[in-house]
Protein backbone atom coordinates (compact mmCIF):
# COMPACT_ATOMS: atom_id res chain seq x y z
CA UNK A 1 0.00 0.00 0.00
CA UNK A 2 1.38 3.25 -0.98
CA UNK A 3 2.21 6.30 1.83
CA UNK A 4 0.00 8.97 1.16
CA UNK A 5 1.59 12.64 1.33
CA UNK A 6 0.12 14.35 3.90
CA UNK A 7 -1.08 18.36 3.70
CA UNK A 8 -2.14 20.74 5.75
CA UNK A 9 -4.32 23.04 3.90
CA UNK A 10 -4.47 26.60 6.00
CA UNK A 11 -7.66 28.90 4.99
CA UNK A 12 -9.93 31.07 7.02
CA UNK A 13 -12.49 30.74 4.13
CA UNK A 14 -14.47 27.50 4.32
CA UNK A 15 -15.70 27.36 1.21
CA UNK A 16 -12.51 27.45 -0.40
CA UNK A 17 -11.01 25.11 2.53
CA UNK A 18 -13.23 22.63 1.86
CA UNK A 19 -12.77 22.59 -2.31
CA UNK A 20 -9.21 22.24 -2.21
CA UNK A 21 -9.50 19.36 0.85
CA UNK A 22 -11.94 17.58 -1.96
CA UNK A 23 -9.51 17.95 -4.78
CA UNK A 24 -6.31 16.55 -2.68
CA UNK A 25 -8.58 13.45 -1.66
CA UNK A 26 -9.66 13.02 -4.57
CA UNK A 27 -5.84 12.82 -5.53
CA UNK A 28 -4.48 10.13 -3.02
CA UNK A 29 -3.50 12.85 -0.43
CA UNK A 30 -3.51 12.51 2.98
CA UNK A 31 -5.27 15.81 3.92
CA UNK A 32 -5.60 17.85 7.54
CA UNK A 33 -6.93 21.79 7.65
CA UNK A 34 -6.71 24.80 10.19
CA UNK A 35 -8.52 28.01 9.84
CA UNK A 36 -6.50 30.47 11.61
CA UNK A 37 -2.89 30.57 12.31
CA UNK A 38 -2.05 29.69 16.09
CA UNK A 39 -4.24 26.64 14.86
CA UNK A 40 -1.69 26.15 12.06
CA UNK A 41 1.43 26.49 13.58
CA UNK A 42 -0.23 23.41 16.11
CA UNK A 43 -1.14 21.33 13.59
CA UNK A 44 2.23 21.80 11.35
CA UNK A 45 4.39 21.32 14.71
CA UNK A 46 2.64 18.16 15.83
CA UNK A 47 1.94 16.88 12.31
CA UNK A 48 4.99 17.36 10.00
CA UNK A 49 3.54 17.42 7.17
CA UNK A 50 4.69 16.86 3.27
CA UNK A 51 3.57 19.95 2.28
CA UNK A 52 1.61 23.52 3.58
CA UNK A 53 -1.05 25.53 1.43
CA UNK A 54 -0.96 28.84 3.42
CA UNK A 55 -3.15 31.49 2.92
CA UNK A 56 -1.61 34.97 3.91
CA UNK A 57 -5.49 36.29 4.88
CA UNK A 58 -5.73 34.75 8.82
CA UNK A 59 -8.09 36.24 10.86
CA UNK A 60 -5.70 35.92 14.06
CA UNK A 61 -2.18 36.36 12.49
CA UNK A 62 -0.67 37.41 9.16
CA UNK A 63 0.30 34.34 7.13
CA UNK A 64 4.02 35.53 6.38
CA UNK A 65 4.31 35.06 10.53
CA UNK A 66 3.50 31.52 10.11
CA UNK A 67 5.94 30.79 7.14
CA UNK A 68 8.39 32.78 9.07
CA UNK A 69 7.97 30.35 12.21
CA UNK A 70 7.86 27.46 10.65
CA UNK A 71 11.24 28.65 8.59
CA UNK A 72 12.97 28.97 11.85
CA UNK A 73 13.28 25.20 12.16
CA UNK A 74 12.09 23.02 9.04
CA UNK A 75 12.45 23.49 5.26
CA UNK A 76 8.92 21.40 4.04
CA UNK A 77 7.03 22.97 1.43
CA UNK A 78 4.95 25.43 1.62
CA UNK A 79 2.79 27.03 -1.05
CA UNK A 80 1.21 30.39 -0.27
CA UNK A 81 -2.36 30.45 -2.06
CA UNK A 82 -3.47 34.26 -1.72
CA UNK A 83 -5.78 37.01 -3.42
CA UNK A 84 -3.18 39.32 -3.13
CA UNK A 85 -1.86 40.32 -6.19
CA UNK A 86 0.82 42.96 -5.31
CA UNK A 87 4.40 42.17 -6.03
CA UNK A 88 5.83 43.07 -2.66
CA UNK A 89 3.91 40.55 -1.08
CA UNK A 90 4.95 37.80 -3.76
CA UNK A 91 8.35 39.12 -3.17
CA UNK A 92 8.04 38.81 0.56
CA UNK A 93 6.57 35.59 1.05
CA UNK A 94 8.96 33.89 -1.37
CA UNK A 95 11.97 35.88 0.42
CA UNK A 96 10.93 34.39 4.00
CA UNK A 97 11.05 31.12 1.97
CA UNK A 98 7.73 30.37 0.20
CA UNK A 99 8.10 27.74 -1.98
CA UNK A 100 5.66 28.83 -4.61
CA UNK A 101 3.26 31.06 -4.68
CA UNK A 102 -0.63 30.84 -6.05
CA UNK A 103 -2.91 34.32 -7.02
CA UNK A 104 -6.93 33.21 -6.24
CA UNK A 105 -8.50 32.44 -8.04
CA UNK A 106 -6.61 29.59 -10.04
CA UNK A 107 -7.42 26.28 -11.64
CA UNK A 108 -6.91 22.87 -9.58
CA UNK A 109 -4.41 21.27 -12.62
CA UNK A 110 -1.86 24.28 -11.86
CA UNK A 111 -2.52 23.65 -7.95
CA UNK A 112 -2.09 20.21 -8.14
CA UNK A 113 1.25 20.43 -10.26
CA UNK A 114 2.71 23.47 -7.89
CA UNK A 115 1.93 19.90 -5.09
CA UNK A 116 3.81 17.95 -7.05
CA UNK A 117 7.05 20.06 -7.89
CA UNK A 118 7.38 20.97 -4.68
CA UNK A 119 6.99 17.98 -2.95
CA UNK A 120 9.57 16.41 -5.44
CA UNK A 121 12.37 19.56 -4.89
CA UNK A 122 12.12 18.59 -1.19
CA UNK A 123 13.15 15.23 -1.86
CA UNK A 124 16.03 16.15 -4.57
CA UNK A 125 19.60 14.28 -3.53
CA UNK A 126 20.95 17.98 -4.54
CA UNK A 127 23.30 19.70 -2.29
CA UNK A 128 22.88 23.17 -1.73
CA UNK A 129 24.16 25.51 -4.50
CA UNK A 130 27.17 26.33 -2.38
CA UNK A 131 28.27 23.04 -1.95
CA UNK A 132 28.37 22.32 -6.05
CA UNK A 133 25.48 20.12 -7.13
CA UNK A 134 26.61 17.05 -9.14
CA UNK A 135 24.65 15.43 -11.64
CA UNK A 136 22.40 16.27 -14.57
CA UNK A 137 19.33 18.49 -14.63
CA UNK A 138 17.72 17.88 -18.39
CA UNK A 139 14.69 19.66 -19.87
CA UNK A 140 14.17 20.24 -23.58
CA UNK A 141 17.14 20.37 -25.12
CA UNK A 142 19.06 21.73 -22.33
CA UNK A 143 21.14 19.83 -20.38
CA UNK A 144 22.93 21.29 -17.07
CA UNK A 145 26.02 19.32 -16.27
CA UNK A 146 27.06 20.30 -12.48
CA UNK A 147 30.31 17.84 -13.24
CA UNK A 148 31.62 19.62 -16.10
CA UNK A 149 29.92 22.57 -14.93
CA UNK A 150 28.77 23.17 -18.99
CA UNK A 151 25.57 23.66 -20.37
CA UNK A 152 24.40 22.12 -23.56
CA UNK A 153 21.74 23.15 -25.87
CA UNK A 154 20.88 20.71 -28.63
CA UNK A 155 24.07 18.87 -27.64
CA UNK A 156 26.29 22.06 -28.27
CA UNK A 157 28.27 23.63 -25.50
CA UNK A 158 26.75 27.38 -24.85
CA UNK A 159 29.97 28.54 -23.46
CA UNK A 160 28.89 30.45 -20.53
CA UNK A 161 30.69 32.40 -18.30
CA UNK A 162 31.09 31.03 -14.57
CA UNK A 163 28.64 33.45 -13.11
CA UNK A 164 26.38 32.60 -16.03
CA UNK A 165 26.78 29.27 -15.08
CA UNK A 166 26.17 29.66 -11.57
CA UNK A 167 22.78 31.71 -12.45
CA UNK A 168 22.00 28.96 -15.05
CA UNK A 169 22.88 25.96 -12.22
CA UNK A 170 21.11 27.23 -9.20
CA UNK A 171 17.71 28.02 -11.52
CA UNK A 172 18.38 24.22 -12.45
CA UNK A 173 18.15 23.44 -8.96
CA UNK A 174 15.03 25.21 -7.74
CA UNK A 175 13.50 24.26 -11.36
CA UNK A 176 10.20 25.37 -11.28
CA UNK A 177 10.27 27.92 -8.25
CA UNK A 178 10.27 31.12 -8.52
CA UNK A 179 13.63 32.58 -7.03
CA UNK A 180 13.69 36.36 -6.09
CA UNK A 181 16.21 38.72 -8.06
CA UNK A 182 17.58 39.79 -4.25
CA UNK A 183 17.79 35.94 -3.35
CA UNK A 184 20.23 35.07 -6.93
CA UNK A 185 22.00 38.40 -6.06
CA UNK A 186 23.21 37.32 -2.73
CA UNK A 187 23.92 33.85 -3.98
CA UNK A 188 26.41 34.85 -7.31
CA UNK A 189 27.65 38.11 -6.08
CA UNK A 190 27.25 37.78 -2.28
CA UNK A 191 25.45 40.21 0.44
CA UNK A 192 27.67 42.80 0.02
CA UNK A 193 26.07 43.90 -3.72
CA UNK A 194 23.19 45.05 -2.57
CA UNK A 195 19.70 45.04 -4.80
CA UNK A 196 21.25 46.09 -7.47
CA UNK A 197 19.02 44.04 -10.46
CA UNK A 198 21.04 46.05 -13.27
CA UNK A 199 24.14 43.17 -13.17
CA UNK A 200 21.47 40.38 -12.89
CA UNK A 201 19.39 41.94 -15.80
CA UNK A 202 22.41 42.09 -17.75
CA UNK A 203 23.95 38.35 -17.28
CA UNK A 204 20.31 37.08 -17.51
CA UNK A 205 20.30 38.70 -21.53
CA UNK A 206 23.59 37.54 -22.18
CA UNK A 207 22.24 33.74 -21.19
CA UNK A 208 19.11 33.95 -22.79
CA UNK A 209 21.02 34.70 -26.22
CA UNK A 210 23.37 31.69 -25.76
CA UNK A 211 20.22 29.53 -24.48
CA UNK A 212 16.92 30.89 -26.07
CA UNK A 213 16.08 30.50 -30.00
CA UNK A 214 13.81 33.07 -29.49
CA UNK A 215 15.21 35.48 -26.39
CA UNK A 216 11.79 37.57 -26.54
CA UNK A 217 9.99 34.52 -26.43
CA UNK A 218 11.78 32.27 -23.58
CA UNK A 219 11.74 28.59 -23.50
CA UNK A 220 13.61 27.55 -20.58
CA UNK A 221 14.18 30.46 -18.27
CA UNK A 222 10.96 32.81 -17.85
CA UNK A 223 10.48 36.27 -15.43
CA UNK A 224 7.87 36.57 -12.92
CA UNK A 225 7.91 40.68 -13.73
CA UNK A 226 8.82 42.44 -10.53
CA UNK A 227 9.42 39.46 -8.92
CA UNK A 228 12.62 37.04 -10.56
CA UNK A 229 13.09 33.97 -12.90
CA UNK A 230 11.99 30.93 -12.57
CA UNK A 231 13.41 27.52 -14.55
CA UNK A 232 10.90 25.31 -17.08
CA UNK A 233 10.58 22.69 -14.61
CA UNK A 234 10.58 18.80 -16.18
Amino acid sequence: MDVKDRVIIVEDDKSIRNFIRTVLEANNYDVETAANGTEAYSLITSRCPDLVILDLGLPDMDGAKVLRRVREWSSMPVIVVSARTYERDKVEALDLGADDYITKPFGTSELLARIRTAIRHSRSSYPSPNGGPGGRYCVGGLVIDYDKHRVFVDGKDANLTQNEFKLVGILGKYAGKVLTYDFLIREIWGPNMGNNNRILRVNMANIRRKLEKTPAQPQYIFTEVGVGYRMLDV
